[in-house]
């Protein structure tokens, strides 16, 4: 972890102990900080982090959701973050959907969250990214059974993007998500079919764009740089808070 972002959580988290009128804590803000990014960076285990500082798993946990919620509050909305790219002169954003794998859940849950696709638990989640790479906007937090398509059109993606006037470049999952042919917004591929396989020029222009999205992959990976997310053993409804939180960690750490 860089010492700019170590700056950046101890600094947010004293405004925030400011604030509310704190005046004391087990630990200083710039220890706290230290122990939030190891578990977010390093998955350790609660108890692990309890024991070396003397403190109870119950404190280092009130303390990673504390610290989370204040993050997470820093996430820029859909229509913010289109607009900011609209002010700074961009033309064209990119999406994709990822999924992060979850523990199996018992009963109902565990049926929706099961994705046939990736064959695993977990849930989907929708980002955008600038032609760059850098992490934009990520959604909240969808059944693992959900399309990527359905989720865009949940979030009225479209829409957003018309009036921020941006384009967008996206994969073969969002094929069918611009209802307009005539002035898409959103461009994708060509699926081939049974009867219809593709031309020479439909392959090239499915590599082109793919080559052109390339960097929303990169963006996915900073992201899972976070080991916390190799399997989310927390609820299920603080995912959200617990990705927007990393985009704005990955903000930090990152930027192209």
């Amino acid at each position: 972890m860089s010492a700019k972002t170590l700056t950046f959580v101890a600094d947010l988290l004293r405004g925030h102990l400011k604030a509310i009128g704190s005046r004391w804590r087990k630990l200083p803000a710039g220890k706290i900080a230290v122990i939030v990014l190891a578990v977010l960076r390093h998955d350790q285990r609660l108890a692990d982090m309890a024991g070396g500082n003397d403190v109870s798993p119950g404190t280092v946990r009130r303390w990673v959701q504390e610290v989370l919620r204040l993050l997470a509050a820093r996430a820029p909305r859909l229509d913010r973050a289109l607009a900011k790219i609209a002010k700074w002169g961009g033309e064209v954003v990119l999406i994709d959907g990822t999924l992060i794998r979850t523990e199996r859940r018992s009963g109902k849950d565990n049926r929706k969250n099961y994705s046939g696709k990736h064959k695993t638990h977990g849930l989907l989640f929708l980002a955008l990214t600038d032609t760059a790479g850098n992490l934009l906007w990520i959604s909240a937090a969808r059944p693992g059974r959900a399309s990527e398509i359905t989720t865009a059109r949940h979030h009225n993606l479209v829409q957003k993007l018309r009036q921020a006037g941006l384009g967008a470049l996206a994969d073969l999952g969002f094929v069918g998500l611009d209802g307009d042919p005539d002035d898409p917004v959103v461009i994708t591929g060509r699926k081939a079919t049974r009867t219809q396989p593709l031309t020479t020029a439909q392959k090239q222009a499915n590599q082109l764009i793919n080559s052109e999205r390339a960097p929303v992959e990169h963006a996915f990976a900073d992201l899972k740089n976070w080991r916390i997310l190799t399997k989310l053993r927390m609820d299920a409804t603080q995912a959200t808070m617990l990705l927007r939180a990393l985009l704005v960690l990955t903000h930090s750490e990152i930027t192209r």
